[in-house]
């Protein structure tokens, strides 16, 4: 059966976030346009290439357009159009933040899918991003890194547009949400343990 594809173009709201205690939590990327609302699962590492890249393509825009920003305010004006999401759920409750709960996600978060592989790519006459998830087939790489290129047909597919100050806005936040897990360790630099860090550094005690 193919599968569908949920678009928001653009969205009110895109984020990433977390469910779980850190160590233990759950990644998503989560749409929404009115009361539609889709949340797709994701491993922690495509949340931080996904930042990464995003930012790395802004920087690469503004030093070849100094007026990237004012640019993309104005194609944002001037092309919004509503979203056509196709997975509607309960009216948005936002709610606050907390490791222990939907980390800047409105509840309750339902997974769709879970993603493969993600692509990113710039419209340059809109000026602005699409971000493209699919789901995890048998076909999909390990790592799950934004990549250039179409998606193909099978599976499920989160479609989002975002203009440059949102998609700038999305990495950043994204960035707060991987740096609300555990503290790194002090001496090795690996994340802290609550039940207790074997410490490399220190032959193997625990701190």
């Amino acid at each position: 059966m193919a599968g569908r594809t949920f678009l928001f173009d653009p969205p009110d709201r895109f984020v990433a976030g977390a469910l779980g205690q850190p160590g233990q939590r759950t990644f998503f990327l989560q749409a929404s346009k009115g009361s539609a609302v889709l949340s797709v699962a994701v491993e922690k590492v495509q949340v931080a290439l996904l930042a990464i890249r995003i930012g790395e393509l802004i920087e690469t825009l503004e030093r070849r357009a100094p007026d990237a920003q004012a640019v993309d305010a104005q194609a944002a004006k001037a092309h919004a159009v509503d979203a056509q999401a196709t997975e509607a759920q309960a009216a948005p409750r936002l709610v606050a933040v907390s490791p222990q709960r939907a980390r800047g996600l409105t509840e309750p978060v339902v997974e769709a899918f879970r993603v493969g592989s993600m692509t990113i790519t710039y419209d340059d006459e809109r000026h602005d991003l699409t971000l493209e998830a699919r789901e995890l087939g048998d076909d999909d790489s390990d790592d799950g890194e934004p990549q250039d290129g179409d998606l193909g047909e099978a599976g499920h597919v989160m479609r989002v547009r975002l203009g440059l100050n949102e998609a700038r806005s999305f990495a950043e936040e994204a960035m707060v949400v991987l740096a609300a897990g555990r503290p790194p360790c002090p001496i090795c630099g690996e994340p802290l343990d609550p039940q207790g860090h074997i410490c490399l550094r220190r032959n193997g005690y625990v701190m």
